[in-house]
């Protein structure tokens, strides 16, 4: 029953501050010119998608409809040296000298605002704060609602509206300061998570998990073959989908892979790099808000039986605001005790509604006249 199970949910309108808005002036450099080059080319106007609204839109949602069980909180920004436990100092150094600023950070379209710096720290911060919340047992579990997102910036690199990676960057500090050894990373954004992939690539202690619409949808990575190098190898398990893949599918991966898989490691800790465009509404993969209860009771079943329950979701992507909205809460729901649906194939439930419906209209029953 929903509100059995506590919740601690990481907010801070400070992640609000993060806005570029691509009419303004930029700090110019070279990819400034080919980033205006890429809008000029456009025959309409383009917004910047990564905004604010995506996370206020959460949290009106969640103030309107209430999910017993769920607390508000908010935690701490994170600091240099936390971050620097997965991004390199020089990349930091060029990071905060913009402070303040406005600058394209990538041809990809990656930027920030005066004040973005500010927003992606508290990002950082509050999952690192999650996670604290959970392996020192003051919440069954805990969802960091933060942006901007992080699962695209690798070490060096800021990239797909990623400034820092959040969920490494907690995952780190559970490793470092919280005696977790071993971290299961689950991704389930329509994007491959190649930041996060790349961060722990060589790393045994570090599973890495992520389902993703396969190449070359963006990022263009996350292929079959790609499984860690070193003494990591294994150690990641990318699931590339078709673009049609839905409920049935995803159920399937996390059931016939994942759950072996953390049966193999054992982990301590379980994160989620929850982005909601898999939603039918929004980017690709054709998940139903009950396909993400289904794949959430399991990513829960996993860390109940493995890390004594510890499980932390991070915002990721998500863009339709109404899917993003909706299925936050449905996760939220799940988390807090909710009970977990049985999943068919898209619209064999409503079919099954519409027969039932129908089928007195054509039977002799006098009864049903």
């Amino acid at each position: 029953m929903i509100g059995e199970r506590t919740v601690a949910v990481f907010y801070d309108e400070v992640m609000l501050r993060h806005n570029p808005e691509v009419n303004l002036p930029f700090v110019p450099n070279r990819v400034e010119k080919r980033v205006r080059n890429i809008l000029e080319k456009m025959d309409f106007k383009w917004s910047y998608p990564e905004h604010p609204g995506r996370l206020s839109s959460i949290k009106d949602f969640l103030d309107k409809n209430p999910v017993s069980g769920v607390q508000f909180m908010s935690g701490p920004p994170a600091t240099y040296d936390q971050l620097a436990r997965v991004h390199t100092t020089g990349y930091l150094d060029d990071i905060f000298a913009l402070d303040g600023k406005r600058a394209w950070l990538d041809q990809d379209t990656t930027a920030v605002s005066p004040g973005s710096i500010d927003a992606a720290m508290s990002a950082a911060g509050n999952a690192i704060a999650a996670v604290e919340q959970v392996v020192k047992g003051a919440s069954q579990s805990a969802f960091a609602l933060v942006r901007p997102p992080g699962h695209h910036a690798d070490p060096v690199r800021a990239r797909g509206f990623c400034l820092f990676n959040n969920v490494s960057v907690a995952a780190a500090h559970a490793q470092a300061k919280l005696g977790c050894k071993r971290v299961l990373i689950v991704d389930w954004d329509v994007h491959h998570g190649n930041g996060t992939q790349n961060i722990f690539w060589a790393d045994p202690d570090v599973l890495f998990f992520d389902t993703h619409c396969a190449a070359p949808f963006y990022p263009g990575s996350g292929y079959l073959e790609e499984v860690g190098a070193g003494l990591g190898e294994g150690y990641t398990v990318n699931v590339p989908l078709p673009e049609t893949a839905g409920d049935v599918a995803f159920e399937m991966a996390f059931r016939d892979i994942l759950v072996p898989a953390a049966e193999y490691f054992e982990p301590d800790l379980v994160l989620v790099s929850a982005g909601f465009d898999p939603h039918h509404n929004d980017m690709a993969l054709n998940l139903s808000y009950d396909g993400f209860k289904v794949i959430t009771g399991i990513v829960q079943e996993v860390a109940e039986q493995h890390a004594d329950g510890k499980l932390v979701f991070v915002l990721e992507g998500g863009y339709n605001l109404t899917s993003l909205s909706l299925g936050v809460h449905s996760v939220l729901q799940v988390l807090a005790g909710g009970d977990i649906p049985e999943l068919a194939e898209c619209g064999v439930k409503e079919v099954a509604t519409a027969a039932d419906f129908h089928r007195s209209a054509f039977s002799d029953d006098s009864d049903n006249i």
